[in-house]
């Protein structure tokens, strides 16, 4: 009767070590195909510090616009061929800066998780990336130099968050959720427009910062 029950017992624990083996080989298999499929190297770090930058040049812009005007009151933007300019400027540092830190960061994460930086998934993420912030960015220069400066902020916000929501099947899931909040706030802007660059700090610099910390706690540096 004992060896029975020995036996039994032994058939079970056999039975679950196999059954827990085949669970580990399939979450193994699912890893590298994700792997596989998905850009997973975006660091937290590059977030945060994309948020600082856009706060940064939001206070610069602000400066350069809105002068001697009441911080709460609806703001009326002249705008002459100089502070376009400036505002040109302020755009371009911002995008440098905040693609020089996300590939500083970012390749950083790589080279710690072993996995390779430029690869298919890469450009397919990069070229689902591009389109709509390409043509958002396009149709904000011509409404810029046109005088419309109030449409931009809100474009701004519509356009990235449609990008970043484009991009997501190829990276991690949470990017899709940013996009679609980007563009919330992008609609919300068009509403309030008189306010669109607050709203353009909360979206770039505020969630920014949240995102970036968010991917740190979940998924390191």
């Amino acid at each position: 009767m004992r060896n029975k029950i020995f036996r039994f017992t032994l058939y079970f624990k056999v039975l679950f070590m196999d059954k827990q083996k085949y669970l580990d080989d399939i979450r193994d298999i699912k890893e590298i195909m994700e792997r596989s499929s998905r850009f997973i190297s975006l660091s937290g770090m590059s977030g945060i510090m994309a948020g600082i930058v856009a706060l940064i040049a939001a206070y610069l812009a602000y400066k350069t616009v809105y002068t001697h005007q009441d911080y709460l009151d609806y703001r009326m933007a002249i705008l002459n061929s100089e502070t376009i300019m400036i505002l040109l400027i302020i755009a371009f540092m911002t995008l440098i800066l905040s693609i020089g830190a996300g590939i500083f960061f970012t390749s950083r994460k790589a080279r710690k998780q072993n996995h390779k930086l430029w690869d298919r998934q890469t450009k397919r993420l990069l070229v689902n990336l591009s389109i709509p912030l390409c043509t958002g960015g396009i149709l904000c220069l011509m409404l810029l130099f046109k005088g419309y400066i109030g449409l931009v902020a809100p474009l701004t916000l519509v356009f990235y968050g449609l990008a970043l929501v484009n991009a997501s099947k190829y990276t991690l899931s949470e990017i899709r959720s940013l996009g679609i909040i980007e563009i919330l706030l992008g609609l919300l802007a068009f509403h309030f427009i008189g306010f669109g660059l607050i709203f353009w700090s909360i979206g770039f610099g505020i969630l920014h910062i949240i995102y970036g910390i968010v991917m740190q706690r979940r998924y390191g540096s």
